[in-house]
């Protein structure tokens, strides 16, 4: 069965970096693009970055430029390295995938992770 299962998340001080993997299994992940989102407490669930199954990304204009999304087709992993983390990134951090093309809606993601809390303190 699929399975996505994320870690690297934690308590870090605002500047500080942080490097998110999740794990899939379960599906051809080379045919996938694979999705970060965000949920802080009492908001809706929010975009990060995705990357295409060949490598092509796309980033929030809130991570742009502080965030990077990589993958490892061969070891069926996605990252997202975090850099110059603030405040305002603190969130449960989903990874997700869907078939095929990239996309920023949540919606059309057919597999979600459980989720790794990442708390930047000020």
């Amino acid at each position: 069965q699929v399975s996505l299962v994320e870690s690297g998340g934690g308590l870090v001080q605002a500047g500080d970096s942080l490097r998110l993997s999740c794990a899939a299994s379960g599906f051809k992940f080379n045919w996938y693009a694979m999705g970060w989102f965000r949920q802080a407490p009492g908001k809706v669930r929010e975009f990060v970055g995705t990357v295409s199954g060949a490598g092509s990304t796309a980033y929030a204009d809130s991570v742009k430029g502080r965030f990077t999304i990589g993958r490892d087709n061969a070891g069926s992993t996605v990252y997202l390295q975090m850099d110059s983390l603030k405040p305002e990134d603190t969130a449960v951090y989903y990874c997700a995938a869907r078939p095929t093309s990239t996309s920023s809606y949540a919606r059309d993601y057919n597999y979600w992770g459980q989720g790794t809390q990442v708390t930047v303190s000020s």
